[in-house]
C-alpha cells in the first residue's frame, strides 16, 4: 500500500484494506496482517470475508477500538485492536474454541510495507521498518516461536501450505515480509504493539510501553442502534488505492474491481457517516459526485472496470445534502455540492422526458461504452430496482432510448429532489433557483397525483406512456407520500393497502413485490424481498403526512427485522426475506451492506431524529435510552433517558432535562437563542435548562407571547402547561451567550 500522508492523524492506523483483520498505518503504508494456518486442513487464512468465516465486531470510525471473530478449520479466534496514541496500535488474539492440537494451529503476524525491507532485531525482540527518516517497530508480549522471511503475503501462505509448520528453511531476519510465528499451544492468547517514531530505539520503547499497559478493550456504552450504524460505517470505510481516497464502500466484501461506487449507495454512506464525522461524510459525498459526467448526470456506478455514464440513479443526493446540513450546520457542505445536484436535476428533463409531458421515463443515453448500455436492463438501472416486477411490462424503445413506462418511484424522487433543491437554494440565497425548483416540484407532484393514480385499484402505480397502468406494484406506491404528491383521500386509500395482508402487510414490513404477485414467490433481489432503503423512504413519507401510527409500526418492524440478524450473528444485510425475516436464505444477499444502517437509523428516531421537514427532533417516550455522541450544529450531542427522565447534553455539558413525555421538533441551539416546537402534552410539567442561568435570560416566548421569568440564581426552569396543541418555545439569552 503506497504512502498517504494527508489522512487525519487520528485515523492513520485503521483497517484500510480489503482484509478486515489487517491494520494499516496509511501515511507510511505499513501493514500488520494476521495469517492463520491449520495443520488439520493444511490451509491458511488471511481472514477475508469472501473466503473465510468472519464475524465483524465493534469498529470505531477512527480505529481506536476494533474487534472481530473468525473461524478456520473449526478453530475460532477473536482479534482486538486499540490505539493508546495516534502513532501506536496494540492488538491481540484469543483462542475461543480449538478443533485441533494448539501446537498445530499457527497465528502469524505478517509485517510489511511496499518497497521496504523489514528486519527483525533478535536482541531487541522487535521487527523494524525504516521509511524515509521514520521507523516503525513491532513487538510481541511473548517471543515468536520463529521468525520467517517472504517476498509477499501470498508467499508466506504458500510456504505454510506446501511445507507445514515444522519447516525451518524460510527463517530470516530481513525480507519484504517478516512473519512472527506463534502457535495456540504456547500462545493461546497473544498480544503485540506497533509504534511509529523518528528513531528506532524510541519506536521500540513506545511499542514496549504500550504493550506493558495491557489495556483491556474499552466497554461500549453506546446505544445498540447507534453502535450498529457506527460499526457498519466503520467496517465498510476503506482506502481506494486507484483514486487515492478513503470512502465507505457499499460493502468491503464485494469484489467488483479495485473500487466500486454506486451513486445512491454512496449518498446513503454520507448520510450514515454524518452522524459521527462530517469529514467522512464529505469524503463519501466526494466519492459519489466524482461520478458526475460532462452531460450533467451522476453516473449510476463507477468501478475500476467500468463507468455507467449513460444512466444514473434516483436523485437522492439533495435529500442527503439537506440532512447533513441540518445535522451539522455547516454551510460549506452545501456550497461544495449544490451545483452538482442542481445540474443533475436539470439533466433529467433534458434527457428523460421523451414526449415532453413533464414526467420521467428511465433510459440509457448514447454516451460511453458501459455494460448494458442501450438495453432495457440498463434503463431499469435508473430506478435502482433492477429486476422489479414493476418493469416486466416495460418495453425499451431504441428511438427514445427509454422505457415505455412512467416509473412512479423515480418520478416521486425527482419531485422530492426539486423540493430539496429549493430548500438548498433558499439557504444559499439563490432566489431565482428557489422559484425554478419549487415550480418543478409543484408541477410534478400534481401530475403524479392525477396521472399515476389508478382510480380502479385506488393506488399509485407505474403507467405506460400510452395510458395503461402496470399490473405489478411495489412499495414505491407509497412514494407520493415522500414527495407530497398524495391528496388526503389518496393517502387514506394507501393506508388500506399498507395494512392488506395480500399486498404489503406482514411481520417485517414492505416486500418489494406484493404478496399476491407471482414475482413474490421468487424471493430474488427486487422480486419479493425487503430492502432497508425502501423501508426508510416509505417511513419518511408516512412521517411527512402525520401518519404516526403507521410510521411507528414500520419503524418497529424495521427494528425487529434488523435485530433478527444483527444480534448474535452481526449480519447487516442488503435485503431480507419478507416472510421469515432471514437475511442469508439465498445467495444474492450481501451480509454487511451499508444501507442496512438505515434500519437502526430509523430505530434511533424514537429518541433523536433529523427530519427533512421538522429538523432536529428529540423524543422522551421511552423509559430508558442512552444515545450519543452524535454530530449536531451546537456541538457533540448525547441523549440519555433514565426512568422516563430525559437528559440532553451538548459538548459534554447537561443542557436540558425533563420528565415530560414530549417530542421536541425544530430544535435549534445557537448563541443567544434557543428554539423548539413542543408536542401536545398532558399533564404539564417543567423544562429545566442547566446550561442556562435564569439571570441571563432576556425573554421567553411561547407561540410568540412573552411569559414572565423570575431572575433567580440557578438553572432556567420553564413551566409547560398541559395542551392539546403543539407550541413554539423561544428563549433569548443576553450577556453570556457562550453557554449555548
Amino acid at each position: 500500500m503506497p504512502q498517504h500522508t494527508t489522512i487525519p492523524l487520528n485515523r492513520a492506523w485503521n483497517t484500510w484494506s480489503d482484509r478486515p483483520a489487517e491494520m494499516v498505518f496509511l501515511p507510511l503504508g505499513v501493514r500488520l496482517t494476521p495469517v492463520l494456518y491449520s495443520s488439520r486442513s493444511r490451509t491458511t487464512s488471511a481472514i477475508e470475508p469472501r473466503h473465510d468465516t468472519v464475524r465483524l465486531g465493534r469498529h470505531e470510525l477512527d480505529g481506536s477500538e476494533v474487534s472481530l471473530e473468525t473461524e478456520h478449520t473449526g478453530t475460532t479466534l477473536s482479534f482486538h485492536w486499540s490505539k493508546p496514541d495516534p502513532f501506536v496500535v496494540t492488538g491481540g488474539w484469543r483462542a475461543q474454541a480449538s478443533a485441533e492440537w494448539g501446537l498445530r494451529f499457527w497465528v502469524t503476524l505478517a509485517i510489511s510495507a511496499d518497497g521496504a525491507t523489514v528486519t527483525y532485531d533478535e536482541a531487541a525482540g522487535a521487527a523494524l521498518i525504516k521509511i524515509g527518516q521514520r521507523f516503525v517497530a513491532v513487538v510481541s508480549a511473548e517471543s515468536p516461536v520463529q521468525v520467517t522471511g517472504h517476498d509477499s503475503i501470498a508467499d508466506l501462505r504458500q510456504d505454510f501450505e506446501a511445507n507445514g509448520y515444522f519447516y525451518l528453511a524460510s527463517r530470516s531476519n530481513a525480507a519484504p515480509v517478516i512473519g512472527l510465528r506463534f502457535n495456540l499451544e504456547m500462545m493461546r492468547d497473544g498480544s503485540y504493539a506497533a509504534a511509529v517514531a523518528d528513531r528506532a530505539d524510541l519506536a521500540i520503547e513506545k511499542a514496549r510501553a504500550a504493550l506493558a499497559r495491557k489495556a483491556a478493550p474499552v466497554a461500549d456504552q453506546t446505544d445498540t442502534f447507534l453502535a450498529a450504524v457506527r460499526d457498519i460505517v466503520g467496517w465498510n470505510t476503506i482506502w481506494d488505492e486507484t483514486n487515492n481516497r478513503p470512502y465507505t464502500a457499499v460493502t468491503r466484501i464485494w469484489n467488483l474491481g479495485k473500487f466500486a461506487v454506486w451513486y445512491n449507495d454512496q449518498t446513503y454512506a454520507a448520510l450514515l457517516s454524518g452522524l459521527f464525522d462530517m469529514d467522512i461524510a464529505r469524503e463519501n459525498l466526494a466519492a459519489a459526485f466524482a461520478g458526475v459526467t460532462p452531460q450533467g448526470n451522476v453516473a449510476c456506478i463507477v468501478t475500476s472496470n467500468d463507468a455507467w455514464v449513460d444512466r444514473t440513479q434516483p436523485p437522492l443526493g439533495s435529500l442527503v445534502l439537506w440532512d447533513l446540513y441540518q445535522r451539522s450546520g455547516e454551510r460549506s457542505i452545501v456550497e461544495a455540492s449544490y451545483d452538482v445536484v442542481a445540474r443533475a436535476h436539470r439533466w433529467w428533463w433534458d434527457n428523460r422526458d421523451p414526449d415532453r409531458r413533464g414526467m420521467i421515463s428511465c433510459g440509457t443515453s448514447d454516451v460511453g461504452e458501459s455494460l448494458y448500455k442501450g438495453t432495457a436492463f440498463g434503463a431499469r438501472n435508473e430506478t435502482g430496482m433492477d429486476n422489479s416486477a414493476t418493469h416486466d411490462e416495460a418495453v425499451y424503445d431504441p428511438n427514445t432510448r427509454s422505457l415505455s413506462t412512467f416509473d412512479l418511484g423515480l418520478n416521486c424522487v425527482v419531485a422530492l429532489d426539486a423540493e430539496m433543491l429549493a430548500k438548498l437554494a433558499a439557504f444559499l440565497g439563490k432566489t431565482v433557483e428557489v422559484e425554478e425548483f419549487e415550480a418543478i416540484a409543484a408541477g410534478l407532484r400534481q401530475r403524479i397525483s392525477e396521472e399515476l393514480w389508478d382510480d380502479k385499484r385506488r393506488i399509485f402505480a407505474n403507467r405506460q406512456r400510452s395510458g395503461a397502468f402496470v399490473k405489478s406494484l411495489s412499495p414505491t406506491s407509497f412514494y407520493p407520500l415522500l414527495c407530497g404528491a398524495a391528496s388526503d383521500e389518496q393517502a387514506r386509500h394507501l393506508m388500506v393497502h399498507l395494512q392488506d395482508n395480500s399486498l404489503f402487510a406482514g411481520e417485517f414490513g414492505l416486500p418489494n413485490a406484493t404478496r399476491n404477485d407471482p414475482a413474490y414467490a421468487e424471493n430474488v433481489y427486487w422480486r419479493g424481498r425487503i430492502w432497508p432503503n425502501v423501508n426508510y423512504l416509505v417511513w419518511l413519507g408516512l412521517k411527512r403526512y402525520g401518519l404516526e401510527p403507521q410510521a411507528q409500526r414500520l419503524r418497529a418492524q424495521s427494528q425487529e427485522l434488523f435485530l433478527k440478524s444483527w444480534e448474535g450473528k452481526r449480519i447487516a444485510a442488503e435485503n431480507y426475506n419478507s416472510r421469515t425475516g432471514e437475511a442469508m436464505d439465498q445467495g444474492d444477499t450481501d451480509p454487511f451492506y451499508i444501507w442496512a444502517g438505515l434500519l437502526p437509523l430509523m430505530a434511533m428516531s424514537d429518541v433523536v431524529d433529523v427530519d427533512p421537514w421538522d429538523g432536529w427532533t428529540i423524543s422522551n417516550r421511552q423509559r430508558d435510552a442512552n444515545l450519543g455522541t452524535i454530530v449536531s450544529p451546537a456541538g457533540p450531542m448525547s441523549v440519555r433517558i433514565a426512568d422516563g427522565r430525559l437528559l440532553l447534553s451538548i459538548n459534554g455539558k447537561l443542557f436540558l432535562e425533563t420528565s415530560l413525555p414530549l417530542r421536541l421538533s425544530g430544535l435549534s441551539i445557537a448563541p443567544g437563542h434557543v428554539r423548539m416546537t413542543i408536542s401536545p402534552v398532558d399533564p404539564g410539567g417543567v423544562l429545566i435548562f442547566p446550561g442556562l442561568d435564569a439571570d441571563d435570560v432576556m425573554g421567553i416566548y411561547i407561540d410568540r407571547i412573552a411569559i414572565p421569568s423570575e431572575r433567580v440564581d440557578g438553572p432556567l426552569t420553564i413551566a409547560i402547561a398541559a395542551s392539546s396543541e403543539a407550541r413554539k418555545l423561544e428563549i433569548f439569552v443576553g450577556a453570556d451567550t457562550s453557554r449555548i
